[in-house]
């Protein structure tokens, strides 16, 4: 059985797309702007309910669900061992049955990045090599972000020095929700220099934000900083990513680009499970923001254990049937 749809979802990057270089601080882009809470619920929810895809459609989805992935570790207890049994996950997703089964050899299917804590960047760094798959490590004292900006910035340039690609930074929240805008801008600009040729994601934490319209102003104060990436949660919170906050920082990205001209990712991190969480997720990119960002270039998905059930479903569509989850190798 050929899976032929991945070709329609599964696409190249945009090639030509320049890094978000940022902007001064410009209050005027978010001051004022109501987001109506309840209103964006049920445009969320209504995003979701009114687009389904079936069969090899959703194969095919998956599959690209797959190459968005940010296959992730942030244990206490991360060792060499861990992170090249993940790096190994993160070259080969797939069992070789369901790559078979889809017709997909010829896409060389892996994930969109491996992150894992700035001490394990050297081990993700030797056992992808050759891959193509992006190191990305997490930094600024993560999860909280309460350290002293100095060393902060000295820990996104130790994670650079080790052979980070990607940057995956915290803001300090408090700036968001004292409203010190210029204070988050000049921080996530300082964060955004640290990392030179490193990709830079900020992480708003949106679980600790209280509002929406918070949501909103942070992730347009983070692109005028220059981020590459805002990311919704660092998958610490009491609550992660949700489809309306998602909604709401996408719809960010869309006003920030038509005033801009330039277009910065999304990864939505934490809380996402299951093969559905890929397809709502995907079809929210798709129809808020069309389907270059259905590319790891601009979308990751920050949820590892989805990955699990993602090779689950698709061996469900190449078999007839489900597989226990011991027979599939875990991340």
């Amino acid at each position: 059985m050929t899976v032929d749809t991945p070709r329609s979802a599964v696409q190249a990057a945009p090639a030509n797309d320049l890094r978000n270089p940022g902007i001064a601080l410009d209050t005027a882009m978010f001051e004022g702007h109501q987001v109506n809470r309840r209103a964006t619920e049920r445009c969320a929810a209504a995003l979701v309910a009114r687009r389904g895809v079936k069969k090899d459609h959703q194969a095919a989805w998956l599959v690209n669900a797959i190459r968005c992935i940010d296959l992730t570790t942030l244990a206490g207890d991360d060792n060499a061992a861990r992170v090249h049994r993940l790096c190994a996950k993160a070259r080969r997703p797939l069992a070789e049955h369901i790559v078979e089964g889809l017709g997909i050899g010829d896409l060389r299917l892996t994930t969109g990045a491996v992150c894992v804590y700035p001490t394990m960047v050297p081990h993700a760094v030797a056992a992808l090599a050759g891959s193509g798959v992006p190191v990305a490590s997490v930094a600024t004292g993560f999860p909280a972000g309460l350290m002293p900006l100095r060393l902060r910035l000295e820990e996104i340039r130790y994670a650079v020095a080790e052979g980070a690609d990607e940057i995956d930074i915290v803001i300090t929240r408090e700036h968001v929700l004292t409203g010190n805008w210029q204070a988050l801008h000049d921080e996530v600009a300082q964060m955004r220099a640290a990392c030179g040729a490193a990709h830079l994601k900020a992480i708003l934490a949106t679980g600790d934000l209280q509002t929406f319209g918070n949501v909103y102003a942070a992730s347009m104060v983070a692109m005028q900083a220059g981020a590459d990436f805002i990311k919704t949660s660092t998958g610490k919170e009491g609550v992660n990513a949700t489809l309306p906050v998602s909604l709401v920082m996408v719809r960010a990205l869309r006003d920030y680009g038509a005033a801009t001209g330039h277009r910065v990712g999304f990864k939505p991190a934490g809380g996402m499970r299951s093969a559905k969480d890929a397809l709502n997720w995907q079809v929210l990119m798709k129809e808020e923001l069309g389907r270059d960002w259905l590319s790891p270039a601009l979308f990751r998905l920050g949820a590892s254990s989805m990955l699990g059930d993602i090779e689950r479903q698709l061996e469900h569509h190449v078999t007839g049937r489900y597989a226990a989850a011991s027979r599939l190798s875990i991340a």
